[in-house]
């Protein structure tokens, strides 16, 4: 049974989250409320799957968790599944986790000017 409330949970923050941050909502409700906060830290918190997450998830681990430390767990847990769940999801496309921008290829690297460090070595014997 408690595996069900985990699934149940962690799909209804992803729901929750994503409507808020993705979707105009029935009647354009969320649009509007969204236009209504502006720019400022609720408006950015809107702006933000990841951090609209952790919020969403707080009641729903709340009500689902038994103890304290149990809360506490199911809130990154709930938070972190939906942010998979959105993951795997999106159709959005970003910049691939690492990537190289085409810059000076030897910059750390030493030129044929520079002496090497062996001998840097024996110059100080």
């Amino acid at each position: 049974m408690r595996t069900y409330w985990l699934v149940i949970s962690v799909l209804a923050v992803w729901r929750v989250t994503h409507l808020l941050t993705a979707e105009d909502g029935p009647w354009d409700i969320i649009v509007r409320i969204r236009k209504k906060i502006g720019n400022g830290f609720w408006g950015r918190l809107l702006d933000c799957f990841y951090c609209l997450s952790l919020w969403a998830a707080a009641p729903f681990a709340y009500l689902v968790g038994e103890s304290i430390r149990e809360r506490f767990t199911l809130w990154l847990a709930l938070s972190a599944g939906a942010i998979l769940l959105e993951r795997g999801t999106s159709k959005e496309v970003g910049p691939p986790p690492y990537f190289e921008d085409g810059g000076q290829d030897n910059a750390v690297l030493r030129t044929g000017e520079d002496p090497t460090p062996s001998d840097n070595i024996r110059a100080q014997d």
